[in-house]
Formats: structure tokens, C-alpha cells, sequence
């Protein structure tokens, strides 16, 4: 998460005073662009309340400066199943302390989960009739976009036994079946009363046109008009990187073909690639899943790039990457790499990644969060091609967009076409084809009762 101050819109702000004035459980969606991310930013840093910032996976936990869900309720990883997990004083102290929790990424979190963090409030803090024991829960995501894993085989047959569905919003904790004309969830004595905000204003895109495309894949309501104007646009040979061209990315369904198209442009650079070894102190987790960064990264010079986090830069100075920024290797020596970035090179060094951990002061009766593990490595990543899933949250002037065989996920290309500033800048590799517009029925109806933006 960044820590440079941004200048909140009205329905920003006024979201903000709702989430700091009130204790009103609220869940804060909208479509790609809307600065969701830049809200949750801008209450991390200002509230005046005991927060708790989580996600429900490390890299998603590593953006926010966050923790882990599973982490922070110490809370066994699949199926939990409506048991009451044994807690120590140690977290029932820390769980006491929270009067606000924050889930990032809410749509990845399944019923059951949601149901289990409900319960461990309630049992931490002795307020077994009231939902999450009394603190106050704000979760930000857009179930367009991201979808929680599949269950399978016997965990399956439970979420079906027991559950509506494995979303989020079909938790019993809730208890609601959809919105009201006034985005509020009704869900009766037992369950806890959710207010649904979106944000409409779309800082990404500015043409109209475009942004109504993009809401018509969104909810699944694509013409042939609409499809045709996407597929003609896209139906181009995409250029050539060099003579001034800009670099161009390709966004893919699959790992394999990302590390095939990256691969293959790595291997026909001249010379031997030079590789970044990454520094891991503390416990990071299992996994390169668990890790903000390749933690071997190979380079050679003219290889295309992609930024991980944003330039801190001086300060006062606008910076000079953000996250998702594309530039090209031009040096790599004495422990940076230079970097072009629309014709100005730039100097990068390695950037520290810090995962947190929350802990309860006894002292101050408070919260502290503390570092307990660092990755250091250059934030930087092979980027002729990366896959729809990681180029989440990421803004791109142009890209190449690869759907393969087909999505295979609802909401995949929503979030490929909605990573564009305009439509001018979008590349197909083939047409749209009907099934790669998906939308998760469930979404369909949770989200019914939510009052959109105008196209």
C-alpha cells in the first residue's frame, strides 16, 4: 500500500465519513477504476479507530500492509465447517482490541470463512448474540471481477448441504438473500445489517462509450452491437516494439502460455540472462504464491518489464513508475537494473516488502502491527505477457488480449478489457466469442438490488 496522500472524490469522502462516524457493517464494491483501493488506502492512514486491515492470501494481505485472514484468526486453511476454533489469551486480546476490521479483496473470502471469522469474534469477546462480536466489519472487492475457489468433492457437497452458495455475501452471519432500493442488506434479529456502496465515478476510463462497453461485459449484457465494435477494434496486428513504439503487453488466461510468450522473447535477447536472487528473512509462507515478487528473476537488457509497487520517489516529486507501469531493461549492473520508462531511464534498486502482524499492547490497551518477515528484490517482473489474475488493479494503455481457448472463469474478461485507459488501445488475438462473457448467477442476484451508475 502506498503512502502518498491522495485528495478523496465527494462519494469518496463521504463513504469515509460513513465508515468512521458510524459502526455500520459496509461493503464498498464498484466497478474497475472506481478507487476502491485508494479508499482503503485513505482510511488505513486516517482512521481514528482501532483498525485491522486483512486479505484473504499474502500477496493480497502483502498490498494493503495487512494480515492474513487465516493468520490473524489463527484460523486451519480449507473447510472449517461451523466449529468454534480453540483460541489463546493471546488472540482473544487481540481480537478484543479491534473495533474495526478491514477484508481487501472480500469476493476471494467463501461463506464458510466469513462465517468462522463471525464466530471468532463472537467467542473472543464474549458477545455471542451480537454479529462479530460488535466490531465494526468494512470490506472492499467487486464480485465481477473475482470469485472465491471452487470447492470440490466432499467440501462441496457441504457448502451445498449448508449454504446458498459459497460466496461471501451467502454467509449465515448475514443471512440475506439481497438489497434493498437503499443498498441495504435486510437479514433480520439474527444476522448483521450490511450497507452495500458502490462507487461509480471511473477514474480509469474517460470515454463514455468505452466505459459503457465495459459495464455491458460486466453484467453480462453484451450485444451484438457492443461486440462488434470490440471485435473490429481489436482485430489488429498489434505493433512492433521499437522505432518509438510503446511497450505492449499480452494479459492471458493461463500460466503456461505467460511463461511460454515470456520465455520465448527472454531467450531470443542476445547475451546470457543475469539473475536476482531474492532476500527472504522471517517466514513468508509456502510457496512462490506467497511471495510480491519472482524470487528468481532473470534478466537481460531490452527485456520488457513490468513495476510491482509504486516509486516512494523524492518527496514533493510526482513519481515515476506506479504499479503496472511497462519500461525496458536498458543496464544492469552495480546492483540496480536501469529501467526506460517512455523514453526517461531510470534507476531501480530493490524494494523491501514487509508482512505484518497484528499483536495487542498491553500498555496502551491497543493495537501494534509489526514486521515479522521481509522479501527484498527488484520490483520489477518479465512483462511481454502476465496472466488476467495478476494484472488485477493494474491500468495499461494498450495490451494484447489472449483468451486462449476461452475464459473459463466469470469475470476474466471483464477484468482484461477494463485494465485499458481506452478502447483505442485493446488487441485481440481472436474475437469475443459468446462464452467468454460470464457472470456468476449468485453476483446476478446479491448484486440486483444495487443501484449502478448510468452508462
Amino acid at each position: 500500500m502506498v503512502t502518498t496522500s491522495f485528495a478523496l472524490s465527494v462519494e469518496q469522502e463521504e463513504l469515509y465519513r460513513l465508515i468512521e462516524d458510524t459502526r455500520e457493517h459496509v461493503f464498498v464494491t464498484g466497478r474497475a477504476g472506481t478507487g476502491k483501493s485508494t479508499l482503503l488506502q485513505h482510511l488505513a492512514f486516517h482512521t481514528d479507530k482501532q483498525i485491522a486491515v486483512c486479505a484473504p492470501t499474502g500477496v493480497a494481505a502483502l498490498n494493503v500492509q495487512g494480515q492474513t485472514i487465516h493468520s490473524l484468526f489463527r484460523l486451519p486453511i480449507g473447510l472449517i465447517g461451523g466449529k468454534d476454533e480453540p483460541q489463546s489469551d493471546a488472540t482473544r486480546k487481540l481480537l478484543n482490541a479491534i473495533d474495526t476490521l478491514v477484508i481487501d479483496e472480500i469476493s476471494m473470502v467463501n461463506a464458510d470463512l466469513m462465517d468462522a471469522v463471525d464466530r471468532a469474534l463472537r467467542t473472543a469477546r464474549g458477545r455471542r448474540a451480537e454479529a462479530f462480536g460488535g466490531v465494526q466489519l468494512v470490506m472492499f472487492g467487486d464480485p465481477y471481477q473475482l470469485a472465491p475457489v471452487p470447492p470440490r468433492g466432499d467440501e462441496l457437497r457441504y457448502i451445498h448441504d449448508h449454504y446458498r452458495s459459497f460466496w461471501f455475501f451467502d454467509a449465515h452471519v448475514w443471512a440475506g438473500s439481497g438489497a434493498d432500493a437503499d443498498g441495504l442488506l435486510d437479514v433480520g434479529t439474527y444476522g448483521a445489517a450490511l450497507n452495500i456502496r458502490e462507487l461509480r465515478s471511473i477514474h480509469r476510463q474517460s470515454d463514455p462509450a468505452f466505459k459503457a462497453m465495459l459495464n455491458a461485459v460486466r453484467h453480462g449484457h453484451v450485444t451484438a452491437e457492443i461486440a462488434q465494435v470490440l471485435n473490429d477494434t481489436g482485430a489488429r496486428t498489434p505493433p512492433a516494439v521499437g522505432d518509438g513504439e510503446a511497450p505492449i503487453i499480452t494479459l492471458a488466461t493461463r500460466n503456461d502460455r505467460v511463461t511460454a510468450i515470456n520465455k520465448k522473447h527472454l531467450d531470443a535477447l542476445p547475451g546470457r540472462a543475469q539473475t536476482a536472487v531474492a532476500e527472504i528473512d522471517g517466514d513468508f509462507g509456502r510457496g512462490e504464491g506467497s511471495y510480491p515478487a519472482d524470487v528468481d528473476l532473470a534478466l537481460k537488457v531490452g527485456a520488457q518489464v513490468m513495476f510491482l509497487r509504486n516509486d516512494t520517489g523524492s518527496f514533493g516529486e510526482p513519481p515515476r513508475w506506479v504499479n503496472g507501469t511497462i519500461g525496458t531493461v536498458t543496464r544492469i549492473a552495480g546492483g540496480s537494473v536501469r529501467v526506460d520508462v517512455d523514453g526517461q531511464e531510470h534507476d531501480v534498486e530493490p524494494a523491501v516488502w514487509e508482512k505484518f502482524r497484528y499483536a495487542y499492547e498491553p500498555s496502551t490497551k491497543s493495537l501494534t502491527r509489526d514486521i515479522v518477515a521481509e522479501f527484498t528484490q527488484f520490483p520489477l517482473r518479465l512483462a511481454w505477457a502476465v496472466t488476467i489474475h495478476k494484472s488485477q488493479g493494474k491500468t495499461y494503455d494498450r495490451a494484447v488480449i489472449d483468451l486462449g481457448s476461452g475464459a473459463f472463469a466469470p469475470g476474466q474478461t471483464y477484468v482484461a478489457l477494463s485494465r485499458l485507459t481506452s478502447l483505442e488501445g485493446l488487441y485481440l488475438t481472436r474475437p469475443l466469442r459468446p462464452r467468454d462473457i460470464q457472470v456468476d448467477p449468485d453476483v446476478q442476484r446479491f448484486m440486483a438490488g444495487v443501484r449502478t451508475a448510468a452508462s
